[in-house]
């Protein structure tokens, strides 16, 4: 995380993208940046309506969910048309600019299979612990919501228009493998 990200107490959650779409504005790509109810590889769990009074806020102020490559603020590559919360989740709907470089990279990624995932930034706003020691995120500031290359929530994902993809068992292996990784790492 980013000297930036961590000042500004900002959190990442990953899931997973799919297939896309040409348009003339670009690549279109829509799905789920987060599912309610499922416990992520950090062992969160966001909460229906945890992102509402966010999208609430941002849409009365007139600013947006930015799209950005591996969430660095100086790499916009997109602009989401629409997020929204629905009684799944988080569903997002935009297009990734190729008339912008690492647009036309991350395009180039997406349909070589070689990035497939989606994180999302956020501040959280409130939680609680549960007795499985899951952490309910129930208020989120969202923040953005990025192409990355590994989804911490690998049954989210984006997918072409109208279709969205299942689980990817092999991510989900791959995710808890980092997960495991990265505790050994800090020494947990």
């Amino acid at each position: 995380m980013s000297d930036f990200h961590t000042h500004m107490g900002l959190e990442h959650k990953f899931v997973r993208l799919g297939q896309t779409a040409q348009t003339e504005d670009g690549i279109a790509i829509e799905g789920y940046a987060s599912f309610f109810g499922e416990a992520d590889n950090g062992n969160d769990v966001v909460v229906e309506g945890a992102y509402a009074k966010s999208l609430d806020e941002l849409s009365q102020t007139g600013r947006s969910v930015k799209m950005l490559w591996q969430h660095d603020p100086s790499q916009p590559i997109g602009i989401w048309d629409e997020v929204r919360e629905d009684k799944k989740g988080l569903y997002v709907n935009g297009r990734i600019l190729t008339d912008v470089e690492r647009g036309r990279e991350a395009a180039a990624l997406i349909e070589a299979g070689a990035i497939d995932g989606l994180s999302i930034g956020y501040r959280t706003v409130k939680a609680t612990k549960n007795d499985k020691g899951q952490r309910l995120l129930s208020e989120l500031e969202l923040w953005e919501v990025s192409l990355v290359t590994f989804p911490m929530l690998p049954s989210a994902r984006v997918g072409a228009k109208g279709e969205i993809p299942g689980d990817d068992a092999l991510l989900c292996e791959l995710a808890a493998a980092l997960k495991e990784a990265r505790q050994i790492l800090a020494g947990d």
